[in-house]
């Protein structure tokens, strides 16, 4: 079978296709064909020894996928040959046919397009999880969310405009602001590329006020980081949550006296340790989803599809922040 693999640390262009072996289901486990696997900040940092986590090489990488379930391991319940699922996998996605844990896996329910299915759980699982679990979201609160066009900051500008709020997005250009109000944001704003000096922080601190309006953004969603990140905090209403989600522009270096003044919180968001800590409420979120979708309120947003052999031209493109919702590499 073909798989996309890093042999050698570096970027996108150092990845090559190959034939490895077929993996089988082991105890607990499943062989799932994969049928699409979308593209994730994530990989652009496993391959470059830069993630929380250092496969050992070689390596695929590809960290969510969908697919059908082609064969079941010993002493697994409750799914069968032919089931089409979803799941994490945290790399080895990027391959024709995975195994997998069966505990790992959800089912996708009939009606939705396997492809789009790819796009779901990393995205918006981390954003109900933020919003919810570590946001406090209400009804009728303000909503700041920065990189809004990508594949996590769409998903918070429609999960946010699910649970009733006013979403401001923050986006780099004036087309993926486009993209932001189709989803659902009430107002945009277009910031410039970073560094900024001491005035064009400030000038961007004023237009998320104005954009917020008086009473500040009561959650602030933070999936840049680097220096967009002060300017937002600055407009963040009293007893406001900044949600640290990721920091593609880099770790933000944050003056605390601003909490103080504003009695608000900084509050990390980290999904991938919350769904190993509290499997059962991670499931009732993504049970959430499922119903959102079919309501009709969330879409995910899959802008670009890729061929395997084309595989690190996605990666490459979101590591450039070029991409628009989420990028997905097909295996048929």
């Amino acid at each position: 079978m073909k798989a996309v693999l890093s042999k050698e640390v570096g970027g996108p262009e150092t990845l090559v296709v190959e034939d490895i072996a077929e993996p089988t289901a082991g105890k607990g486990e499943v062989l799932v064909k994969v049928a699409a696997c979308a593209i994730n900040f994530p990989d652009t940092l496993i391959i470059r020894d830069m993630y929380q986590f250092k496969p050992p090489r070689p390596f695929a990488p590809g960290g969510e996928i969908s697919g059908t379930i082609e064969a079941l391991g010993e002493g697994v319940e409750g799914f069968a040959v032919g089931d089409r699922v979803m799941c994490g996998v945290g790399n080895g996605g990027l391959q024709e046919k995975v195994a997998v844990a069966a505990e790992r896996l959800f089912k996708v329910p009939e009606g939705i397009d396997l492809v789009k299915a790819s796009a779901l759980l990393m995205t918006y699982g981390t954003t109900i999880h933020g919003l919810k679990d570590r946001g406090d979201i209400k009804e009728g609160e303000t909503v700041l969310v920065l990189g809004a066009a990508g594949g996590v900051g769409l998903s918070a500008v429609e999960l946010a405009k699910a649970y009733g709020c006013r979403v401001v997005a923050a986006v780099s250009t004036e087309e993926k602001g486009a993209v932001a109000k189709q989803h659902g944001a009430d107002e945009v704003v277009i910031y410039p590329r970073a560094p900024f000096d001491k005035d064009t922080s400030k000038q961007l601190a004023s237009d998320f006020k104005s954009a917020v309006g008086p009473n500040g953004a009561d959650i602030v969603y933070d999936i840049v980081g680097g220096d967009y990140s002060e300017p937002a905090l600055r407009a963040i209403a009293w007893e406001g949550r900044f949600l640290v989600i990721g920091f593609p522009a880099g770790i933000a270096k944050m003056p605390l006296n601003l909490t103080l003044l504003k009695s608000c919180d900084i509050r990390g968001v980290f999904w991938g340790a919350f769904t190993a800590r509290e499997p059962e409420r991670n499931q009732r979120n993504i049970e959430e989803l499922f119903d959102l979708w079919k309501a009709g309120k969330i879409n995910p947003l899959v802008s670009e599809t890729y061929p395997i052999e084309r595989a690190h031209e996605a990666i490459a493109k979101l590591e450039n922040r070029g991409a628009i919702g989420k990028l997905v590499v097909t295996m048929e």
